[in-house]
């Protein structure tokens, strides 16, 4: 019997009903109730709720990635950009056709899916040039204080006085586009040309600073210094479809950096957060302008600073009234903190695990979070199968729907990583290779400090110079009015005491604020932004 032929008080009619939507809306897979699957019974996410954020949750190997594939496509097929992480190196495959077979026809049977080979258009990025990919740089003055304080893992003093240093260069106009700049500007504002130029603002202790280059200096030993550079990436890159209407899906590789996890997951909160920064005001939208996978999302909250929590919270509640939907990826919901977890409308929860106390603890909160059910969510969260799902999502009228446990389609891609040799030729296809693709090194904070203060040792060494010959002349002159002797008359002062009396060391950071240009502005996470 169909769904619409049962009874209406049934509880498969009833959560049934609330997916029947009249708008687009992706589809998820169908009802499942007391073991048995119902094709007719769709359980779907209307396109336009896609801003609304979302979460995917599951112990590993449940199908969380499957089921960001599976979002993926129908997202692509709709017009709409996708951008997702591929950690393990197996998302690849959805730029190429699935591979048919029983298990897949089996699947597609059971959820009533028509199920077709589809690769989908791609661009495949890799960070700073490492792994295959177009690099994506970032200059670390666009990075910002608070998130550059997060990967080198400094305290919150720490961040506190590498917000001051960032706030120096800004109002000086020193550029800080890689770790070397950053490097240089720390060296001079603890040297004795340049210390008295933060007294006024709280100073920088010369143990914070040795701390802070001592981190630098560390993470570029792990070989992540080419992260921060030129070309700085544009993420309107991320916003584009293909001839065909079809959304690019935007995949950035991160096996070759999967074991630097905490660094991977704050440059992702960087392309959103520049993405926030960058993007118009657009309210509610028949379709997102990009939908944003967050996976790992536990690793971006470990050890955050309050500023980085609450920096995070606001832009995932703002960045909706932009067009942007943003789905984190994790373990439990318990991995996300709770006032993020509240700006979430939709919810694909894979199965939990209850070996330990823990998890049985974990168990319980993740129940209390979902609405009331006519489904023992307790059992339902232990026994699905892989690729099955609790699920609820927002309605078109932006209520929360009825919870459904889901057995989810099949993705019409492939579930597996393209060859190598056919991933190397997508990324240099690319009409975005020869834009990024060769690192830039122009003249920014190290190359103008190193020049003021190569031309005031070249000043000082002519003066010292001068000042010899006038001596050495005066002795000799000296020498012959010899043996009349006279007090000589007061000499003006030499250019060597000009130099050194007139304080140039000192002065060096006032030149340097009024020569080298104009301050930097910015925005939620101490990014800057980008000049268009």
């Amino acid at each position: 019997m169909s769904v619409s032929e049962q009874p209406s008080t049934t509880p498969v009619a009833e959560i049934a009903a609330g997916y029947a939507f009249d708008g687009a809306a992706l589809d998820l897979g169908a009802l499942l109730w007391d073991g048995v699957c119902h094709p007719d019974a769709q359980v779907r996410i209307p396109l336009p709720m896609l801003n609304r954020h979302g979460l995917v949750a599951g112990a590993t190997g449940t199908g969380k990635t499957k089921t960001l594939q599976l979002i993926a496509e129908q997202l692509s097929a709709n017009g709409v950009p996708v951008f997702l992480a591929d950690i393990k190196g197996d998302v690849s495959g959805v730029s190429a056709p699935g591979q048919d077979g029983e298990r897949v026809r089996e699947r597609a049977g059971q959820v009533g899916q028509e199920w077709t080979a589809t690769g989908f258009p791609c661009e495949f990025y890799g960070l700073g040039g490492l792994g295959t990919g177009i690099p994506i740089r970032a200059t670390v003055t666009g990075f910002g204080p608070v998130l550059l304080s997060k990967v080198l893992q400094l305290n919150q003093t720490q961040e506190q006085s590498l917000g001051l240093i960032f706030h120096y260069a800004d109002s000086k106009g020193l550029e800080l586009i890689d770790l070397k700049d950053l490097r240089a500007v720390v060296a001079f504002l603890v040297s004795d040309a340049g210390k008295a130029e933060l007294k006024g603002i709280g100073g920088l202790s010369t143990v914070t600073a040795g701390v802070i280059l001592r981190s630098i200096t560390a993470f570029e030993q792990q070989g992540a210094a080419g992260f921060f550079g030129e070309p700085d990436f544009d993420t309107a890159e991320f916003l584009r479809t293909a001839e065909d209407g079809r959304g690019i899906v935007s995949v950035l590789e991160l096996p070759a950096v999967q074991d630097k996890p905490q660094l991977f997951s704050t440059f992702l909160m960087w392309l959103l957060a520049d993405l926030y920064g960058d993007l118009p005001e657009v309210g509610d939208v028949d379709k997102p302008k990009l939908v944003f996978f967050f996976d790992e999302a536990h690793l971006l909250f470990n050890g955050a600073s309050k500023a980085f929590l609450e920096s995070v919270t606001q832009t995932v509640r703002l960045i909706r009234s932009k067009g942007v939907g943003v789905f984190f990826v994790t373990q439990t919901p318990k991995d996300v903190p709770s006032d993020v977890l509240a700006q979430l409308g939709n919810r694909v929860q894979h199965a939990l695990r209850a070996f330990t106390p823990d998890d049985a603890k974990a168990l319980k909160a993740t129940v209390r979070t979902f609405p009331r059910s006519a489904y023992d969510l307790e059992g339902a969260l232990t026994g699905l199968g892989t690729g099955e799902a609790v699920v609820t999502v927002m309605s078109e009228k932006g209520a929360p729907t009825p919870v459904a446990v889901t057995r989810l389609r099949a993705p019409q891609s492939l579930m597996g990583p393209v060859p190598a040799a056919d991933l190397e030729a997508a990324v240099k296809a690319s009409p975005l290779y020869g834009r990024y693709a060769q690192a830039v090194d122009r003249e920014s904070a190290y190359e103008k400090l190193t020049a003021e203060q190569r031309a005031a040792e070249a000043a000082a060494e002519r003066a010292a110079a001068e000042k010899e010959t006038a001596e050495r002349a005066a002795a000799e002159k000296e020498a012959a009015r010899a043996p009349q002797r006279r007090k000589p008359p007061e000499e003006e002062p030499s250019l060597a005491e000009q130099v050194v009396g007139s304080g140039l060391f000192k002065s060096l950071a006032r030149s340097v604020g009024t020569q080298l240009g104009r301050e930097i502005t910015r925005s939620l996470f101490g990014t800057a932004r980008r000049r268009r």
